[in-house]
């Protein structure tokens, strides 16, 4: 059988001229050479421009992008408190509970530009500064040399600019204003709240967030803490704690019948709230491991992942046995109570340990929201137990469960014990002077008529 040529073959043999019949052609005279352009000079040695030229660049610009990625996380986590908290109270103090969570995040990253930044990161101990308290200063006016831009802005400072550090630190500094903010709900003077998260979150706490991570004394002593279980969770738990003792209860909350439950009005809200929470720990902790470090992050993603799952499952079972009825707020709470649990050692407890680590918070949250009911401590949403009493768990964990040996119960209780003292005192302090100056409740009627209308006016809702 004789197969048909290729049709595009066949055109082609058929375009070709035969040889007698292509012309010749002379060759062009060369044209004149255009003058050789001057080559830049490359960057200067020991200049940015200089190492991003060079073969770290790419490694450097990966993990200053994930530390960027994850300030972003961690920033989702105030709309995350902006649900929780106003979903979890009654629909006429809305309004309020969202005007003092938008004000937190503003002047908690300006404060922390302001003084915060410079008085937590002061420079190493015995040689910048005492270990204790060091003076925070004006931040973000430029570089005034070019040794000092580089050191800041390429790896010669770390594996990320200044200016991803600093955007990450400060959306961590405001957490623990808000964690107040649930506390107080329903009851508290916008004014004087104001005046007090202004200060609680730029000038407090820096100064023990300075004692471990900007190398100070605990940190001298082996006191470890990842992400924050005690300096940024139980330091806001144990600040709300002393600011509801002098605030005290919301008005017929407790009775000589016993306690009245305040019923939350959109729980909705409250669980979507809890989930926008859970997706910006994976930046809380996972930007922590400050790079994008393939094994150290991925690691923490599962860790934190799995002790806010067992925090859940744990706070589920014990509500259902205790209170008779699975209770919707507990398990919410319960996973909060994991993540909050997990986050003191997300990279030095193993993946099962995590989950006995969450578990055990979801438990513990349980029977700590009874007790403080039990006591008449009144906590709206349920936040010096969620990050108080479950960040002081997660820190003593880490003695318990960590892989590294030089980690020691002992001096994790020294740490949590002094940080949330300090937090404490005080909290207790400077709410204490705003009550005697300007006082810090509402009156009855303000209460009874609800924040949103008596405070700003305007209702939430208007149906």
């Amino acid at each position: 059988m004789v197969l048909p040529l290729a049709p595009h073959a066949s055109a082609q043999e058929e375009a070709t001229p035969p040889p007698a019949a292509v012309e010749e052609t002379t060759p062009a005279a060369p044209a004149e050479a255009a003058p050789a352009e001057e080559a830049e000079a490359p960057p200067a040695e020991g200049t940015y421009e200089a190492f991003m030229a060079g073969p770290d660049a790419a490694m450097f610009t990966v993990n200053n992008l994930w530390i960027l990625l994850s300030a972003a996380l961690v920033f989702i986590m105030h709309l995350g408190f902006c649900s929780v908290e106003s979903g979890m109270c009654q629909k006429k103090n809305t309004v309020n509970i969202l005007f003092k969570n938008v004000f937190i995040v503003c002047i908690g990253a300006l404060g922390y530009m302001a003084w915060g930044f410079n008085a937590m990161y002061p420079g190493t101990m015995g040689e910048d500064w005492n270990g204790f308290f060091a003076m925070g200063s004006k931040l973000m006016n430029g570089f005034p040399d070019e040794a000092t831009r580089t050191a800041n802005v390429t790896a010669e400072y770390a594996s990320y600019t200044i200016w991803a550090d600093f955007i990450f630190q400060a959306m961590f500094a405001a957490t623990a204003a808000t964690i107040v903010s649930g506390a107080v709900a329903e009851r508290v003077k916008l004014g004087s709240f104001m005046i007090y998260a202004t200060i609680l979150v730029t000038f407090l706490y820096p100064i023990t967030g300075s004692w471990k991570w900007g190398t100070g004394w605990l940190d001298a002593k082996g006191f470890y803490d990842f992400a924050g279980s005690t300096l940024v969770h139980a330091f806001g738990g144990f600040a709300a704690l002393s600011a509801i003792l002098i605030l005290g209860p919301r008005r017929g909350k407790y009775t000589k019948e016993g306690v009245k439950p305040v019923l939350p009005h959109n729980l909705p809200l409250a669980n979507i709230g809890v989930f926008m929470l859970f997706l910006g720990w994976f930046g809380f902790n996972g930007g922590s491991v400050l790079s994008a470090d393939p094994e150290g992050v991925s690691r923490v993603f599962v860790t934190t992942a799995m002790a806010g799952f067992a925090g859940g499952l744990g706070a589920i079972f014990t509500s259902w046995i205790v209170l008779k009825k699975p209770d919707l707020s507990m398990g919410l709470n319960g996973i909060l109570a994991g993540l909050v649990g997990i986050t003191a050692g997300a990279d030095v407890i193993s993946p099962w340990m995590a989950v006995l680590v969450g578990a055990i918070a979801g438990l513990i949250v349980v029977f700590s929201v009874l007790f403080f009911d039990k006591i008449k401590i009144d906590d709206p949403v349920g936040a010096v137990s969620v990050h108080g009493i479950c960040g002081v768990w997660g820190t003593l964990a880490v003695g318990l469960f960590s892989t590294n040996a030089d980690h020691s119960l002992g001096t994790q209780l020294l740490g949590t014990v002094v940080i949330s003292a300090f937090a404490f005192v005080t909290s207790g302090l400077l709410f204490f002077v705003l009550k005697l100056v300007i006082g810090v409740r509402v009156d009855a009627q303000e209460e009874e008529e609800g924040l949103d209308v008596a405070e700003h006016g305007a209702p939430a809702y208007t149906d």
